[in-house]
């Protein structure tokens, strides 16, 4: 089994920046890519970014492109979600999640059905 705790949400007026942090516990050495989703009230789950323990660019979704980075600390077992210039319709809660397939590609990490652990989740607010 593996943890993930999120941390570092909270609210924020438009064009600030916060940076979530996902800690992971557990049988870390199984996880071979970390993504962050969001789900806003009355909408799907959706993918905002993931990255590979095992190199290589990030994968972004295309509203958060340009102003979000995923980033990892493999000695801490965490990573990070620096987000700038934040729009309202950002709002939303973070989650963290982790996953062991073996296979780092846009079509594999965007789908939630290819993660294996997820974290409580972390309410992100953006004011207008």
């Amino acid at each position: 089994q593996v943890q993930l705790v999120e941390s570092g949400g909270g609210l924020v007026q438009a064009g600030g920046s916060l940076r979530l942090s996902c800690a992971a516990s557990g049988r870390t050495f199984s996880v071979y890519a970390m993504g962050w989703f969001r789900q806003a009230p009355g909408k799907e789950r959706e993918f905002v970014a993931a990255f590979s323990w095992n190199g290589g660019s990030a994968y972004y979704a295309d509203s958060v492109k340009g102003r979000f980075t995923m980033s990892g600390d493999k000695a801490k077992n965490t990573v990070y979600l620096q987000m700038d210039s934040l729009k309202p319709e950002d709002t939303a809660v973070y989650y963290c999640a982790a996953s062991r397939t073996p296979i780092f590609t846009i079509v594999i990490v965007k789908n939630k059905n290819e993660y294996d652990y997820w974290g409580q989740g972390t309410q992100v607010t953006v004011s207008s």
